[in-house]
C-alpha cells in the first residue's frame, strides 16, 4: 500500500484537485462491493480511466494492480479488467450516508411520499402472472419497427437542435388523419401535443389545470396513478361510483370540480361502456361547472362483443374534453409515447409546460411511429394484435367457465385486456391469503380493492375481486394460470371455517 500511496502522489503531476490512486481504489471497491459493477462485468480501460479522471495511466494502474492483489478484479493482457468470478457473496456494500435532520421537502413532495409504495415492476419468477398493463413480446412487430426506426435513424438532420414541444409535425399530421379513421375525432394539427406516454399527459393536466384548494372527478374504483397525479397537487378527490355502464353520472348532480377524469371507452377496472346518454351527461356537467373532462381513451383499439362509441371529444362543441391517448396496449409501454388533443386555447400553455418539463419527446421514435401510421402498418398491426388478444380472452373466459362455472361472476369481458373476476364464495377477508398463497404456487394475482377510493356498500367489499390481465401470456399459460388458481381457491375456501370440505 505505500507504494500506492507513493505512486498516487508521483501519479498526481502536480494537480492538487486530481484523485489518488488510493482513492481511485477505494471507489472502484465500493462499486464492487456495492454492486455497481457486477461480477464478470467489465471495468473502464486505465487509459479510458485516466482521461476522464484527468490523472496519469500510472495513477490507475496501481489502484488496478491493487484490487488484482485483493481479488476483487481480473487483469488479462490486452483485455479491460473485470470483477473476479470467485467473487461471491461480497462483503457488506457501503451504507449510504443520509442526511442528518429533517427532510426538508415542498408540499408536493410530502403529498408524494405519504402515497403507497408502488409494486415491484422487476421481472418475477413466477410460472404465471395475470398482471394487467403488460403485452406479450412475440406480439411486438420488431420487423417493420426495426425498419422504420432505421429509416428514421438514416434521415440526417440539418442541424441537431431541439424540437417543437409539441411533437414531431408528421406523427402529430399522422395522428390527426389516424384519431379521425379509428376514431372520428377531428382536431387541428396545433392540439395534438405529444408526451411520454399517457402519464405525462396526466401529469401536465394536474399541474396546469389543479391547484391545492380544488376537487377533481374520479371514478369510483378508478386508474389508481391517475387519481394519486391529480390528488398530487393538493386537490381533493370527489369519488362517483361506477357500475357496469361506467361512471354513474346521474351522481354528478350537485357536485362542483375543475375537471373529472373517466375512462369511457372501456372504464378501468370495471371494464364498462360508458353508453351516449351518460356521455351527454357528463358532458352537460362540464358545461354548468365551466370544468374540464379528461378522457382517457384506455383501450379503445379492443372491442369485442360492442360496437364503437364515438368519443367524448367528437360529441361536444365548446372545448371541454381533453383527450388522451397512447400507443402502450397496441405496440408497447416501453416506447413511451402517448398523445392529448387540447382544446385550441390550451395549445399554447400545454407546449409550454411540456417544454419546461423535458423539452419534447424522443425524435427517431416519433418519426418511426409516423412511418408506421402513414404506411398503415400500424392499423394492421392493430387489427393483429386485437385478433390475438380476442383469442387470449376467449381462452380466458373459457377456462375460468369450465373451473368455477357459476360461482364466480365476469365483468367487463366485452373490451380492452383484463376481466375482473368476482369469487361469490370468498370473503374480502380472505384476499391477502389468496394472493400468498397463489404466489406460493407460482402464480400472481391482483386484487381490485385497492382501486376503490372508498369502501361504499356496493357489494365489492364482501367478496374477493381480482383484476386479470392476459395480453402477455400464451394459451398455454392462460390455461395453466387458470389450473393453479382453481387449485388455490380450494385451499383457501376448504380454510375457511365451517366448510366442510
Amino acid at each position: 500500500m505505500n507504494e500506492m500511496v507513493q505512486s498516487s502522489s508521483a501519479g498526481s503531476e502536480g494537480r492538487s484537485h486530481a484523485m489518488g490512486a488510493r482513492q481511485i481504489y477505494e471507489a472502484l471497491r465500493e462499486q464492487i462491493l456495492g454492486g455497481v459493477y457486477e461480477t464478470g462485468s467489465q471495468l473502464p480501460s486505465s487509459r479510458g480511466l485516466a482521461n476522464d479522471l484527468g490523472v496519469s495511466r500510472t495513477t490507475v494502474t496501481v489502484a488496478y494492480d491493487q484490487l488484482t492483489a485483493e481479488g476483487f478484479i481480473e487483469v488479462r493482457q490486452g483485455a479491460r479488467p473485470r470483477v473476479a468470478s470467485s467473487l461471491i457473496g461480497p462483503e457488506t456494500s457501503r451504507t449510504v450516508a443520509k442526511r442528518v435532520g429533517q427532510v426538508l421537502l415542498s408540499a408536493y413532495g410530502g403529498r408524494l411520499r405519504a402515497t403507497p409504495p408502488w409494486p415491484d415492476y422487476l421481472p418475477n419468477a413466477l410460472k404465471v402472472d395475470f398482471r394487467y398493463g403488460d403485452l406479450a413480446p412475440s406480439d411486438f412487430p420488431a420487423l417493420i419497427w426495426k425498419r422504420a426506426m432505421n429509416e428514421a435513424m438514416a434521415q440526417r438532420p440539418l442541424r441537431l437542435a431541439y424540437d417543437d414541444p409539441r411533437g414531431s409535425r408528421r406523427l402529430r399530421q399522422a395522428l390527426q388523419g389516424y384519431l379521425w379513421r379509428a376514431r372520428t375525432l377531428s382536431c387541428d394539427l396545433e392540439q395534438i401535443i405529444i408526451v411520454n406516454g399517457s402519464q405525462q399527459g396526466l401529469d401536465l393536466c394536474a399541474r396546469l389545470l389543479l391547484d391545492p384548494a380544488d376537487s377533481f372527478v374520479i371514478e369510483d374504483p378508478c386508474y389508481r396513478m391517475a387519481r394519486q397525479v391529480f390528488a398530487g397537487t393538493g386537490a381533493s378527490p370527489v369519488p362517483v361510483t361506477v357500475d357496469e355502464d361506467g361512471m354513474k353520472t346521474e351522481l354528478l348532480a350537485g357536485i362542483g370540480a375543475r375537471l373529472a377524469y373517466v375512462t369511457p371507452s372501456h372504464q378501468f377496472p370495471l371494464g364498462g361502456v360508458m353508453p351516449i346518454t351518460r356521455r351527454h351527461q357528463l358532458l352537460e356537467w362540464a358545461r354548468h361547472n365551466n370544468a374540464y373532462v379528461i378522457e382517457d381513451d384506455y383501450d379503445s383499439e379492443y372491442r369485442y362483443d360492442i360496437n364503437p362509441v364515438p368519443p367524448l371529444h367528437s360529441l361536444e362543441d365548446h372545448g371541454a374534453v381533453i383527450y388522451l391517448g397512447t400507443i402502450s396496449k397496441t405496440l408497447s409501454p416501453m416506447l413511451r409515447i402517448g398523445y392529448l388533443v387540447v382544446p385550441p386555447e390550451l395549445q399554447e400553455v400545454f407546449a409550454t409546460a411540456k417544454q419546461f418539463a423535458d423539452r419534447h419527446s424522443p425524435v427517431a421514435e416519433q418519426e418511426a411511429l409516423a412511418s408506421l401510421i402513414e404506411s398503415g402498418g400500424y392499423e394492421s398491426h392493430v387489427r393483429r394484435v386485437r385478433r390475438l388478444n380476442g383469442e387470449r380472452r376467449e381462452t380466458l373466459l373459457g377456462a375460468l367457465r369450465r373451473s368455477f362455472g357459476d360461482r364466480i361472476a365476469v365483468q367487463g369481458a366485452e373490451a380492452g385486456l383484463h376481466v375482473v373476476v368476482w369469487f361469490d364464495e370468498l370473503p374480502r377477508s380472505r384476499e391477502t391469503t389468496l394472493v400468498e398463497a397463489a404466489r406460493g404456487a407460482g402464480l400472481g394475482l391482483h386484487l381490485i380493492s385497492p382501486l376503490y377510493e372508498r369502501q361504499s356498500d356496493e357489494g365489492h367489499i364482501d367478496r374477493v375481486g381480482l383484476v386479470m390481465g392476459y395480453a402477455a401470456l400464451s394459451i398455454r399459460q392462460i390455461e395453466k394460470g387458470v389450473e393453479i388458481l382453481r387449485a388455490v381457491v380450494k385451499q383457501v375456501q376448504d380454510a375457511l371455517p365451517g366448510h366442510g370440505g
